[in-house]
């Protein structure tokens, strides 16, 4: 097999005409400054052609539901394996999906129970058992001769058609009759079941006379009415009632559980799914606090968030609300947290008595008698009635989720839940933390019967694998029941990365996107060490990359560069790390070697008695902490994965904030009180999460730019003339977008079972616009040509004119320079559209009293970049605001004013405050891991 991949003319995007080699079965780095091209060389070229071969190796029948896919612009690539591509977007958006069943180890752990675990009655807790035919036969074979016995078999389920096999054995003996829903059948008649009726069945014993000869006869006949009855029977002898099953039935309570199988315990199917939940664990109602968010005010001023429900004059709802005031006797014009308990139950929960509405249009008055049916009842009927997502969407806002009632969040029936295996039911042990369940696997096995370690050994051994590899890849805090839709990026990446190391595969090309990403730097090591281990497999690893650690371990480098956009696109330099810092003209190089670096500020910005202070905080694993930020500084979140940075600035500060400054409806997590809100106007969340999910959306349009760019090609001769209004200069309405591709620019074509591929529109050959839009133009520019440049040209193209200019002005300073105005948000990288939104940001006027919170900023950055984001979070500090920064960035981190470190392990482990204070205070603390790495860069 080749050695090498070597790589000729590639083009794709901004690459200029690359030629490359890389070596296989190697750890190979991809780095350089954002937007260089090292993704477009390892997903949009590496990674596309693979998949391209791997389709054209298909049947042509396969081919024709695929499509044609798009060879990517290379003269060619010699050496490839087959590709596999794993990225940082999130598993799966499904609720369904856990991280134990994305790993499928929750499918081990089915197995497991189904085929060792001990069942309890659900009703009373105490273990049952299941006893056989000839167990069932033999006790009442040892009962007194010329007992009357009868043999009763409780319900049969739903089951239809001519039941005369399973009577075959009484036709041949003749012994006894069969009693259906009190009607008794001669066994030699033929029995026809309707469809979906409970059967009560019995055996009718007259004498039994106890004879060797007459045993089989009896097995028989109990085997036939167990197989109608679904394996229940209750033998009343004399007057007294024997429970048996050949399932698993509790004498006491009469309950039965059904055969122990895999699916009784998927929370996906209806065989182990809760009835109340389907299995989801949760259910959604619509919040009356989150109508009625401030209640100091009145409900003419709008006191109730319900979209539709205006209080305008002759409007519905002020009719409905009008008549509801008289006959209750309150007024409209009164604070709602005066209203009366009963009042306010009416006007969430409705009533049913009907009340007198008066109505009166220009033409009409009148009245008629209504019930009212209040806006919690409206509000969850819409949502299950409509088929408008954006109806659904509207109403989402206003609802929370609560655990299920039936089964308190645990998706299972509970006779799923009351079988065991080490004392636990399998949603207590897959609540455990990868570390935990690796310490419950190694005192389960001990605990096992010989017979029990035949049928479970293998299994085992599948799950403390697939436990171990999530270890190496720094997911230990993770619990097997966390649902994916809560997984950052990174955790996903790993997750599908621990999943590969699993499958052993050898000889496969491994292209991995910056899998090191919200990984603090004791983690680092094991996830190189899992990569390398991936390596050793025999497989060729291409990983994107900018953390130094890395690329210090890596068998090989390829910088590319030298900067971003028009300005990279060219290998730098390739080789081993020491070639790389030994490159004059790398600046990934000189960062390697020490050569620039990231100074350490000479004075730290002291606090001035003004804090954010947060009380007892509990959500997720937060140890019921209290927390103080500093106001007007830059402060900084560290910590290991897992030990609640998020939870705490995610979920507890900036939901509460979000609804008290901006009002919006957010939910926030526990906690017990929150105090110095009063030093902020708002608060500013800046995530990773896309700026648009269809390709519509895009740069221009997030910062509102391109209004303003319409507004001008509106003002142009060309357009005036023609009658164009800015509206024509919308790709999203008709007019003057091109209706073949409604304005995208490309048409999706389905893959079936790969992903969606997205081809240019052949009519406006991906412009968007027709023909007649694109004939004006603006200094020789048309829209389509504006759209189509890059950040750094278009600040050179709009410099006269201050309100385009001081907008794009901005994404330039954060280093999105290389970005086209009109690039689709969906090619945007978490860290890219990140900084998109920090651009539109900075380019409002700031008030001074802003809190801006950024997580994980540095995503995607290199060293270059970073250094330019610092900056900008300085700018931000001297203009008076506070900056809150969760962040596993040395660079950040030192820089930072106040660092708040929380651990001091992931999951159960962490949730507490390990330390506060300077970098430099930090770096002394004993027990802080971020202070031990800290150490070393200060």
């Amino acid at each position: 097999m080749q050695e090498e991949i070597v790589i000729k003319g590639a083009k794709e995007n901004n690459l200029k005409n690359i030629d490359l080699t890389i070596p296989r079965n190697k750890l190979t780095v991809f780095t350089g400054l954002s937007g260089s091209g090292k993704s477009t060389l390892a997903f949009d070229t590496i990674f596309a052609e693979g998949q391209r071969r791997y389709v054209e190796s298909l049947s042509s029948y396969a081919r024709q539901f695929l499509g044609q896919m798009e060879k990517p612009d290379v003269e060619s690539i010699d050496g490839l394996s087959p590709a596999i591509s794993i990225d940082q977007k999130t598993t799966s958006r499904n609720p369904r999906s856990t991280v134990g069943t994305v790993t499928e180890i929750y499918d081990y752990f089915r197995l497991l129970f189904a085929r060792i675990g001990v069942p309890h009655c659900p009703k009373c807790g105490r273990e049952i058992r299941r006893q056989t035919v000839d167990e069932i036969c033999d006790r009442v074979m040892a009962m007194d001769e010329g007992s009357k016995i009868l043999v009763n078999a409780p319900v049969v389920r739903g089951r239809k058609g001519e039941y005369v096999k399973e009577l075959a054995s009484y036709k041949k003996s003749g012994y006894g009759r069969v009693k259906i829903d009190g009607i008794v059948y001669d066994l030699q008649e033929e029995i026809k079941l309707e469809k979906n009726i409970k059967h009560n069945i019995s055996v009718v014993v007259d004498r039994l006379v106890v004879k060797p000869t007459v045993q089989k006869r009896l097995t028989d006949s109990l085997e036939a009415a167990l197989k109608l009855a679904g394996g229940l029977v209750v033998i009343d002898h004399e007057g007294k009632e024997e429970l048996y099953s050949i399932n698993y039935a509790c004498p006491d309570c009469g309950v039965s559980i059904e055969e122990i199988e895999p699916r009784m315990f998927s929370f996906n199917t209806v065989y182990g799914a809760c009835p109340t939940c389907s299995g989801l664990g949760f259910k959604q109602f619509v919040d009356p606090d989150l109508i009625c968010p401030d209640k100091t005010k009145t409900l003419r001023e709008g006191a109730m968030k319900v979209t539709g429900w205006s209080l305008g004059s002759n409007s519905m709802a002020l009719m409905e609300l009008s008549a509801l005031s008289k006959a209750y006797g309150f007024s409209l014009d009164v604070p709602v947290k005066d209203l009366s308990k009963e009042v306010y139950d009416v006007l969430m929960y409705g009533s049913e008595e009907r009340v007198d509405m008066q109505y009166q249009t220009r033409s009409f008055s009148g009245s008629f008698k209504k019930t009212w049916e209040g806006y919690v009842n409206n509000l969850q009927r819409r949502y299950a009635t409509s088929t408008s997502d954006g109806v659904k969407g509207e109403i989402e806002r206003l609802m929370r989720n609560a655990p299920c009632d039936s089964c308190n969040g645990k998706r299972l029936k509970k006779e799923a839940l009351s079988v065991t295996v080490g004392g636990k039911n399998i949603w207590e042990v897959c609540e455990l933390s990868v570390d935990k369940l690796c310490d419950f696997m190694d005192e389960l096995s001990p605990t096992l019967t010989q017979t029990q370690h035949m049928i479970a050994d293998a299994i085992i051994k599948e799950i403390n694998s697939r436990l171990g590899f999530l270890r190496n890849v720094g997911l230990n805090y993770l619990t097997l029941t966390r649902t994916a839709v809560t997984l950052s990026g990174g955790e996903s990446q790993r997750i599908r990365l621990a999943t590969q190391i699993g499958s052993a595969l050898t000889g496969v090309l491994y292209i991995l996107d910056e899998p090191s990403i919200g990984l603090h730097q004791r983690d680092n090591e094991k996830l190189l060490h899992s990569l390398q281990g991936l390596r050793d497999l025999g497989n060729t690893l291409i990983v994107v990359e900018h953390d130094e650690d890395t690329m210090r371990a890596a068998d090989y480098i390829v910088d590319i560069g030298p900067k971003a956009g028009v300005h990279g696109g060219e290998v730098v330099a390739s080789g081993t790390p020491e070639d790389i810092m030994r490159a004059k003209n790398s600046i990934t190089g000189d960062y390697l070697a020490g050569r620039r670096k990231i100074e350490v500020p000479t004075v730290r910005a002291k606090p001035d008695g003004r804090f954010l202070k947060i009380f007892g905080c509990k959500q997720n694993n937060l140890q019921n902490i209290d927390v103080e930020i500093p106001v007007g500084l830059i402060t900084a979140v560290t910590g290991v994965s897992g030990s609640g940075k998020s939870s705490l600035v995610n979920e507890i500060i900036e939901p509460t904030l979000a609804a008290e400054l901006n009002g919006a409806k957010r939910v926030s997590g526990q906690y017990d009180k929150m105090e110095g809100i009063e030093y902020f106007d708002k608060v500013i969340a800046i995530d990773q999460s896309p700026i648009g999910r269809t390709p519509r959306s895009n740069p221009a349009t997030y910062t509102g730019v391109f209004n303003a760019i319409r507004d001008l090609f509106a003002m142009t001769p060309d357009a005036k003339e023609r009658g164009y209004k800015a509206g024509r200069f919308s790709f999203n309405i008709s007019g003057g977008r091109c209706e073949h591709c409604f304005g995208d620019g490309i048409i999706k074509i389905e893959m079936h079972f790969l992903p969606d591929i997205f081809v240019p529109c052949e009519i406006c050959g991906g412009r968007r616009y027709n023909r007649e839009t694109l004939e004006v133009r603006y200094k020789g520019k048309n829209i389509a040509d504006v759209l189509d440049m890059t950040v750094e040209e278009a600040c050179e193209f709009f410099q006269p004119i201050p309100n385009i200019y001081n907008k794009i002005k901005t994404l330039n300073e954060v280093g999105l320079g290389y970005i086209k105005l009109g690039q689709s948000s969906t090619t945007l990288s978490g860290g890219e559209a990140q900084r998109v939104k920090l651009a539109t940001e900075l380019a409002r006027r700031s008030t001074g009293k802003t809190l801006y919170i950024l997580d994980e900023p540095t995503t995607g950055l290199h060293a270059y970049d970073v250094d330019k984001l610092i900056k900008i979070l300085l700018k931000l500090r001297e203009g008076g605001n506070t900056v809150l920064v969760i962040e596993h960035n040395l660079d950040v981190i030192k820089t930072a004013d106040h660092i708040i470190d929380l651990g001091p392990e992931g999951g159960n482990g962490g949730g507490t405050v390990v330390c506060t204070g300077t970098p430099e205070e930090v770096a002394k603390h004993a027990q802080s891991y971020t202070g031990k790495f800290l150490k070393n860069v200060l």
